[in-house]
């Protein structure tokens, strides 16, 4: 994350490590070998079914009324003698109209049908997003690995169209971390990335998160110091590095870490932010 892109930064900053990434601060005595990293995550999604698409599709139609109701179930029936490539544009106006009427669920199911059958990168990658943002903010667990389910789909066809996508290749990986019990096959897409590509930023920054999800602050810290040896004003990385060492016990270190990112983002609210979170810990 660089200049500009703080707000990521002000949700819940004091929380982001402890809640969301599940942060152990008595690091374990072994490295963890990428199995005990996925094993971590995979208890997070075990045992949740996907939600049914007709259980979307209802819930998505209950809110409608009037006219958007009548403009889908005419365009429903006009997809069923519809070919492929009038099914595509069918179903991407009813995408349309879901997302015009914020119901996320039922817009990125249709934008995804609609991007198979059209199999195009460009409509692959645009509803996989779709799904990916939905995994991020659907309340319904079931939602959440039925969207996974959907932008794995469109993410893994689109790199058969594009092989050499890595932006692809991350987000399909993320997909896999957030949203299933496999997320193994996300670890190794992104070991594969650093394998190839030593000096991948975003790549190195997502392993390094995963460490400290799984308690692995030495590999943490490993990852974000390569990050900041190439992009020393890289804020993600300092402000997770300093989520490392505050760990670790290391408060100072924390501390100049995070004025590094007040200084380097520059902006009133965000350093508000900054240090009611240094006091905190202070």
């Amino acid at each position: 994350m660089r200049k500009g892109h703080y707000i990521t930064l002000l949700v819940s900053i004091a929380l982001i490590a402890a809640l969301y990434w599940g942060v152990n601060t008595v690091p374990p005595k072994k490295p963890a070998t990428e199995q005990q990293v996925a094993a971590t995550t995979e208890g997070e999604h075990a045992d949740v079914p996907p939600a049914s698409v007709d259980s979307i599709l209802s819930a998505g139609k209950a809110t409608l009324h009037g006219h958007a109701l009548t403009d889908v179930n005419a365009l429903l029936a006009k997809a069923e003698n519809a070919d492929q490539s009038a099914k595509a544009e069918i179903y991407k106006e009813l995408g349309d109209i879901w997302l015009q009427h914020k119901q996320m669920a039922p817009a990125a199911y249709y934008y995804t049908e609609a991007a198979k059958l059209d199999n195009s990168e460009k409509s692959l990658n645009f509803a996989a997003r779709l799904n990916s943002d939905l995994l991020r903010s659907a309340e319904s667990a079931s939602v959440r690995v039925w969207a996974a389910q959907q932008a794995i789909a469109a993410y893994e066809q689109s790199l058969k169209l594009n092989p050499d996508n890595d932006t692809v290749k991350m987000a399909l990986a993320a997909a896999y971390i957030d949203g299933t019990s496999q997320p193994m096959q996300g670890i190794q897409l992104l070991l594969g990335i650093t394998r190839e590509q030593p000096d991948n930023i975003q790549a190195n920054l997502m392993l390094g998160q995963l460490s400290i999800r799984s308690g692995q602050m030495d590999k943490a810290q490993e990852r974000f110091e390569k990050v900041l040896s190439i992009e020393p004003e890289n804020t993600e990385a300092l402000y997770f590095l300093a989520e490392v060492y505050k760990s670790k016990g290391n408060k100072q270190k924390a501390i100049e870490l995070l004025e590094e990112c007040k200084r380097i983002i520059n902006n009133p609210q965000f350093s508000k932010e900054i240090d009611e979170y240094i006091n905190s810990f202070k």
